[in-house]
Order: structure tokens, then sequence, then C-alpha cells
């Protein structure tokens, strides 16, 4: 029979009613309680175990090490019996495995609120792309269709910019050269009674000779140009707010240019008179000029020209302040575009954190999972209290080296060499199956 067993049974027994029993009674037996735990008989079980196999080996260290062995055997296969101390131990592995369960479920809940996250994320980077590339149609519709954009210019505005402009520019050098020409043979020139008139008013080298003659001859032609292109510039600006003041500057101007012009002619003409006068010729003078038709080709090639500058200058300018319109508008959408790339890249980076937490909540959810199987493991097995095994391995020791001390017929050298070589098996039994842990909670696991 198994030692545990017979202890366990042993703990009621009958006892006999003493002989003199003066009725002279029938033997009467009652049941006395043995006192002694189960606890302390498993103990002492363990104790004459080891005493009793000391006694068969002699004491001997190498036996003891196969004896240990057998005693850890029959240790876990008593601890798989008591279910409920099996329970008890697995109690902590079954909390924390349903608070690893009740973690996996916060965490897929916020896996879920990640994954959302992403996903809108997602649609207002693609809801963002698409006012991007809305906006860069507008840009490039703007200038043909100003009205679908509430912006009050005219279509077409940059090509009838570009075509002023390109008629403007040969009008301005042809009023440079006429200026600097017809400048230079009013006030510097002397005429040549062999040169015709064209060459007498329009001198290809005018400004070069002006320039040989002194630098105020030659900053007098070169500046006198300009002066007309100021006056056709103010002639603009005037014109821009309508009202009686600034039409009457206008024409002011205007009268300004045409006497200046006229000044230019006469002085021209007068040169031309004087150099065929005779003794016979009046003096030259306004009755005279006006009837030369020279004197009026200089005016009209001076001033006519002159308006038909301004007015396309006017109409360039206008037609830039269009041009304007549409390109403000066109810039005011190009920063739309920067603002909105720069939000995108807001949202990217709010994408990419968002990744990263789902990455750590996947990684969180696989760690638990694996913990959990881990605990089911140790749930479906069986838990070996490794601390409890060293108090009765100990009990077990103390058997085999009080018969070494008591019964062994050795001297006392040997005995102790003896027991310091039990010591190191039973130490070294300990420590392979983990009771010498410093942690005084450690389990030995093993599957049922």
């Amino acid at each position: 029979m198994n030692p545990m067993t017979a202890n366990i049974k042993n703990l009621f027994r009958l006892k006999p009613v003493p002989a003199d029993n003066p009725k002279n009674e029938p033997v009467k037996f009652e049941i006395e309680s043995n006192t002694e735990s189960a606890e302390e008989s498993r103990r002492r079980t363990y104790h004459e175990s080891g005493y009793r196999d000391s006694s068969r080996n002699n004491g001997n260290h190498t036996a003891l090490s196969i004896c240990l062995d057998a005693i850890y055997s029959k240790f876990q296969n008593e601890e798989k019996e008591l279910g409920d101390k099996q329970h008890k131990l697995k109690e902590p592995y079954l909390n924390e495995q349903k608070n690893k369960e009740t973690e996996i479920k916060g965490l897929t809940v916020s896996l879920d609120n990640k994954e959302d996250q992403l996903k809108k994320i997602g649609e207002d980077i693609e809801a963002v792309q698409e006012t991007i590339e809305k906006i860069k149609f507008e840009i490039n519709d703007l200038p043909r269709n100003p009205e679908s954009y509430n912006v009050k210019a005219t279509k077409g505005a940059s090509t009838k910019f570009w075509i002023g402009l390109i008629i403007l520019i040969p009008i301005s050098l042809y009023l440079f050269a006429f200026y600097i020409s017809t400048s230079y043979s009013a006030f510097f020139k002397n005429f040549d009674a062999n040169n015709n008139i064209i060459q007498s008013v329009l001198d290809a080298q005018a400004f070069n000779k002006a320039w040989a003659e002194g630098p105020l001859e030659g900053a007098f032609v070169t500046l006198i140009p300009f002066v007309f292109l100021g006056l056709g510039y103010l002639i603009h600006m005037f014109g821009e707010n309508k009202n009686f003041v600034n039409y009457a500057k206008v024409a002011l101007l205007f009268m300004i240019t045409f006497v200046f012009d006229a000044i230019l002619a006469y002085e021209i003409e007068s040169k031309l008179y004087e150099l065929n006068r005779t003794f016979n010729s009046p003096p030259f003078d306004l009755s005279i000029a006006f009837t030369k038709n020279q004197f009026w080709g200089i005016i009209f090639a001076g001033f006519i020209v002159y308006i038909i500058w301004g007015l396309v200058f006017d109409f360039v300018m206008k037609e830039h302040k269009e041009k304007d319109k549409i390109k403000h508008e066109q810039t005011k959408r190009q920063k739309d575009i920067l603002i909105h790339k720069e939000k995108i890249g807001d949202l990217e980076k709010q994408k990419e954190e968002v990744r990263q937490g789902i990455g750590s909540i996947k990684e969180l959810i696989a760690k638990a999972k694996g913990r959990i199987e881990e605990l089911q493991n140790i749930i479906d097995g069986t838990i070996i209290p490794t601390k409890d095994y060293k108090l009765y391995a100990s009990e077990y020791m103390q058997g085999w080296i009080t018969f070494i001390n008591e019964k062994l017929v050795v001297s006392y050298p040997i005995k102790q060499e003896m027991i310091e070589e039990c010591k190191k098996q039973y130490t070294y039994n300990l420590n392979k199956v983990g009771a010498n842990s410093e942690s005084q909670n450690t389990v030995y696991m093993s599957v049922l």
C-alpha cells in the first residue's frame, strides 16, 4: 500500500476499552482521532523513505541521485492528485489570462478606431488632392473664362496685352528716332542747301552729332523723347479717373504736345526758308509757316504718331490691368495650392503616426495572444511548486543522512565524506528542478 494512503487511513484507528471493566461488559472500541496533520504525515513519510532507501543502498551518493529523481517524480504525481491545490496554484494564471483577454478586447477596439481614423485621413487626402486639381484647372481656365469665376476682367486680356505691347515697341522706337532727329535739326543743325528736305529734317547721325558737339546738346536730344513719353503717361493716368478736371488736364497736355511739335516744325521750316530766301522774300512768320506743307508734315509726323502711341499705351496699360486681375486670381490660387499641399503634408504625418499606432497595437495584441497561449499551457498542465518540493526533499535527505549517522558502520571521516557527497547530489538535484531559484514563486510546469 502507498505510504501516503496508509497514513491518511491511519488518521482514525480503533482503541480498545480497558481490560479491568468492572461490569465485565463486552469489549467496545472507540474511534480515536489522530492529531497528526496530513502535511506532517507527508513529511514523515518522505523522511522514512529517505531512511529506508539509504539503508538499502548503504548511503551511496550515486544511488541518492537516482532516488532523488524518483522522489521528484513521486512528488509530481502526488501534486497532480491535489485538485484543490492545483486550482489555487493556477488561479493567478487564470486571472492573468482573463486580464489579457480583456486587454485584447480593448486593444481590438482601439485598433478598429485607428483603422477608421486611417481610412478617414486617406479620404481627406484624396479630397485635398481633388481640390488641388480643381484649382489647377481654374488657373489654366481663368484667362479664357474669367467671368465663370466672378473675376471682372476682359476675356483674352493677356493676348490683347501682348499684341498691344508688340505694336507699342516699334512706335516708341519711331518717336525716339523722330524727336532726336527733329530736335537736333531744329536747335543745333546747320542746314546745307545741297540736302533735300528729308535729309535736312531727319538726320540719321543726329544722336552722334549732338554728342560730338557737346554733352549739353547730346543730353538734350537724348532726353527730349522721354518728355513726350512722360506726357503720354500722364494722359493715361488722368484718363483713368473720368471727370471734368481730368478731361481738362488731358486736353491741356494734348495742346502742349501740339505746341511743342509746332515749335519744332516752325524752327526747321524757318531754317529751310532762310536757306532759300531771296532779297524779295518777306521775313518768315507763322502766316508763311502755315502755308508750308513740310511744316504740317513735321507736326503730324510727330503729333499724330504721338497720339497713336498714347492710345496704344493706354490700351496696353488697361489690358495689363485686366491681365493683372487674372494674374492676381491665379497667384491667389497658387497660394491656395501651397496651403493645400502643406495640409496634405500634415495629413501624411498623421497617417504615418496612425500607421505606427496600428503596428504597435497589433504587436501588443500578438504578445497578449502569445501570453494567453502560454498561460493556457500552464493551466492545462500541472503546476509543480518547487519550493514545496524542496521541503519534502530535505526531509528525504534528512532520513538518508540519519541512516548514515546512526546505522552505517564506518569511520567518522568516511561518514563525513559520504555526507558531503550526498549533499552535493542533493544540491544538484534542487538546481536541476529549479528548486534553488531565488524567487519563492518559481514553478515548474509539466504537461498532463
